[in-house]
């Protein structure tokens, strides 16, 4: 598939440069695994905010209060289980994966197609960027402890839904506002439905990534990034 005037690439991971099998088969289940180490991480800022914020949107969200580390623990363990896009959880999975990560126990999964077409995509000085659900720190644990090496030197910029949810036309524009480019400049990777048909919205271009698993349902398809050609 030859697209033109693209001058950014942005994209999914989760079905789209990465197994989904690899997250719900290995991912998630060394969470749920190690969850209360947490409670172990208190003094850890990034996991004090994360409790926080999952007190407020229990409450919220789902009238429910939570009184103490066990109920806050016990909480995001269910939303994991639910798989909640929430940013406290992603930030604590983020947080126990590096661990992981670090002491090898974690390799990240790509497909291997991916890191032949970033190189051919960054040979031609493409800008290269990231949005997915999972924290910008997961992100960048999962390309740089890849099976393939450390790949987050292709990537400029990651996205998570701090800037905003991927099934939202506004994130999209506000995602293009900080790339600096035009939303017509911008490609968009996704297996998707919702996310692509947000992304359109916002003028994005787009394309489904229709990999094991997927099922074709957009107007422009690829089964792996080599049939993409950027001219």
């Amino acid at each position: 598939m030859k697209m033109n005037g693209i001058k950014c690439i942005l994209t999914d991971i989760e079905g789209t440069t990465t197994s989904v099998s690899f997250v719900y088969d290995t991912l998630f289940p060394y969470f749920r695994e190690h969850i209360n180490e947490l409670k172990d991480l208190t003094h850890n800022s990034d996991v004090q905010t994360s409790f926080r914020k999952t007190v407020e949107l229990s409450k919220q969200l789902e009238g429910k209060t939570l009184r103490s580390v066990d109920d806050v623990v016990a909480t995001l363990d269910r939303w994991s289980r639910e798989d909640k896009k929430i940013t406290p959880l992603k930030t604590v999975q983020g947080i126990l994966w590096k661990k992981g990560y670090e002491s090898g126990e974690i390799k990240g999964h790509v497909y291997a197609d991916v890191p032949a077409a970033l190189e051919t995509w960054k040979s031609k000085g493409l800008k290269l960027a990231v949005f997915s659900s999972g924290s910008v720190a997961a992100q960048k644990l999962i390309f740089g402890y890849s099976e393939f090496g450390d790949l987050t030197p292709y990537f400029s910029n990651y996205f998570d839904t701090e800037t905003g949810g991927k099934r939202e036309r506004e994130t999209y524009s506000k995602i293009a506002d900080e790339l600096l480019f035009s939303a017509s400049e911008i490609l968009f990777l996704s297996d998707i439905k919702e996310e692509l048909e947000a992304a359109k919205a916002a003028g994005l271009e787009t394309v489904q990534l229709v990999r094991p698993g997927t099922v074709a349902c957009w107007e422009n398809t690829i089964a792996d990034f080599s049939e993409l050609q950027i001219n």
